[in-house]
């Protein structure tokens, strides 16, 4: 009789669950960025270090 785990080392490797976690970062660094430039079109009259805590709060938010 076969061992499981002997069955699962034959089959192939899938970097699956790997693949998800960098579209997910990938997408995370996306809406920083866009969020970035919201900031400054939208809420330009803020200064830098406002801008900072506010982009700071949105990505605790993840």
């Amino acid at each position: 009789m076969s061992d499981g785990n002997f069955n699962r080392a034959l089959l192939p490797q899938t970097p699956y669950a790997s693949g998800i976690k960098m579209g997910r970062q990938q997408m995370k660094a996306k809406a920083a960025e866009a969020f970035k430039d919201l900031l400054a079109e939208r809420l330009s009259g803020l200064n830098a270090e406002e801008q900072a805590d506010l982009l700071k709060d949105f990505l605790s938010r993840f």
